[in-house]
């Protein structure tokens, strides 16, 4: 019943998690939240693309595929990401409200604030990995997914918070390894489709190891962030008590279904006669960690609970 619970906050929207917490809906706030999920997946599939392709060239034979029968999801992954990106900016050039039109859009004044900057920022981060995803050098498009990366972790700690650079370290750490993670298993099962193979165990194998050092990374990294934000006489009342709490009970819930998902696939790929069962688990696992990235985009549109 948690892990329901668990997976309904995302689907529900900032009012579900708001719901008898005293606390103001910020204007917009599930729009902010929807587009901050299109963007933070948009960013995860072509990371993944990379990571995974790169794991592949140290595999014996699973370069062996054809290059144009797996279409690559960068490009259009990109242009999902711009659009979010765009939508963003324009609710931080309205002063964070939501734009009734075009004439209420202040373009010039997102270079007069840091958020507009960075808004700024991961418009054309976007617009460049895009561009890249369609050259012959796919590749590149690292940088400026790197620059968009950066930008999210600055952006989720103002100036004017308490120790601005450890939180930034912190989700910037927390954010790369949740999209290798993420982003990663999604163009693995994809590959797997095609390579139903010993090489295409062996690539899936080689995944789970890495896996396991991204999920402990993004474990010490999110209990840091969170007793940042909620210091430990708090925790346990605010994680009940005020939306940002309940949000980030929902995300530990779904975290750690996919870690048991996880530790099944592993399983099967040491153990089963055929190790490419594993893919059922793992399928299970890319399932709910979409819903992990919903809460997440979640969490950025509602409002943190800070006390130092």
């Amino acid at each position: 019943m948690l892990v329901v619970l668990a997976a309904l906050i995302p689907l529900l929207g900032p009012s579900a998690a708001l719901h008898g917490t005293g606390e103001a809906e910020a204007p917009g706030a599930g729009g902010i939240a929807l587009l901050r999920t299109v963007l933070f997946a948009a960013l995860c599939i072509p990371v993944g693309e990379v990571f995974v392709n790169r794991l592949a060239r140290s595999v014996p034979g699973a370069r062996t595929t054809p290059p144009d029968a797996l279409r690559s999801w960068s490009p259009w992954a990109a242009a999902a990401g711009f659009l979010a990106a765009l939508g963003l900016a324009s609710v931080v050039a309205t002063g964070n409200l939501v734009p009734g039109g075009l004439s209420d859009v202040d373009v010039g004044g997102l270079y007069a604030s840091r958020d507009g900057k960075l808004a700024l920022l991961e418009v054309n981060a976007f617009l460049v990995a895009g561009l890249c995803a369609v050259s012959r050098r796919p590749a590149t498009q690292v940088l400026p997914l790197a620059a968009v990366i950066v930008a999210e972790a600055l952006r989720a700690h103002p100036t004017t918070e308490h120790g601005p650079l450890t939180g930034s370290g912190l989700t910037l750490v927390h954010l790369t390894c949740a999209a290798l993670w993420v982003g990663g298993l999604l163009h693995a099962l994809r590959v797997l489709r095609l390579r139903r193979d010993p090489a295409g165990a062996a690539l899936l194998g080689l995944y789970a190891r890495v896996a396991v050092v991204l999920l402990a990374a993004i474990t010490a990294t999110g209990v840091c962030s969170s007793l940042r934000r909620m210091p430990p006489g708090t925790i346990l009342e605010q994680l009940t008590a005020t939306a940002y709490g309940r949000a980030l009970l929902a995300k530990v819930l779904l975290v750690a279904v996919v870690a048991a998902l996880a530790l099944w696939a592993r399983r099967r790929l040491r153990r089963a006669a055929d190790p490419l069962t594993a893919c059922t688990p793992a399928r299970a696992e890319v399932a709910v960690l979409g819903l992990v990235v919903a809460v997440s985009g979640l969490l950025t549109a509602l409002p943190v609970p800070i006390r130092w």
